[in-house]
């Protein structure tokens, strides 16, 4: 289907784009595209989740249903490039396993003092992952055969997404008000930083 098909070409392009970055990279064995609920390595992956990489079996999950929502709960971009943006976020948790940065936050939050600070690596890493989106958009029509383009307004899209789902506008949609040590992707302003960061 259509959604399928954008995975395949988007996912593609994001492992051609990391492949020639960092030498002996290899993908994910799959990108598993799901409704409602699924098997995974790490435990079974629900769609009120998100979108998720598990390490354990080394596919990333993805739920349809993840993009609507982000479209029409959430206020983000219901354009192309804010799914691929996403996809790109996921793919960017592979890339952390393969460099060892996902091992290093799971050291560093072991010898952590407290929840707060164990928490700030996990922002850490979610923020990491968002630059890297941004390094592949960078970088997306470099590969392949033009099938994937990100043009000026693309990444426009992609910024209003991140802006959507960063952590203190999410709690503030839900009416509770915003607690930093409760963050799990960082604030607004800190995944457009990121996304931004690494477009450039």
């Amino acid at each position: 289907d259509q959604a399928g098909q954008f995975v395949d070409v988007v996912g593609g392009n994001i492992n051609k784009v990391w492949a020639r970055k960092i030498d002996g990279y290899t993908p994910p064995d799959n990108i598993v595209i799901y409704t409602q609920g699924t098997n995974t390595g790490c435990g079974f992956g629900e769609s009120a989740m998100g979108p998720f990489y598990c390490p354990a079996d080394n596919k990333v999950y993805l739920d349809l249903a993840f993009w609507d929502e982000m479209e029409t709960q959430l206020g983000a971009s219901g354009a192309d490039f804010a799914r691929a943006y996403v996809l790109a976020h996921e793919i960017g948790h592979h890339v952390q396993t393969l460099t060892g940065a996902s091992q290093r936050v799971e050291q560093a939050q072991a010898r952590a003092s407290d929840e707060a600070e164990a928490n700030q690596y996990s922002v850490g890493l979610e923020l990491q992952a968002d630059c890297y989106a941004g390094v592949w958009a960078a970088n997306a029509a470099s590969v392949g055969n033009g099938e994937v383009v990100v043009e000026q307004g693309d990444l426009e899209e992609g910024l209003k997404t991140a802006s959507a789902i960063g952590d203190d506008t999410l709690q503030r949609r839900s009416g509770g008000k915003v607690n930093p040590d409760g963050f799990t992707h960082g604030s607004s302003a800190q995944r457009v930083e990121a996304l931004r960061r690494g477009y450039q």
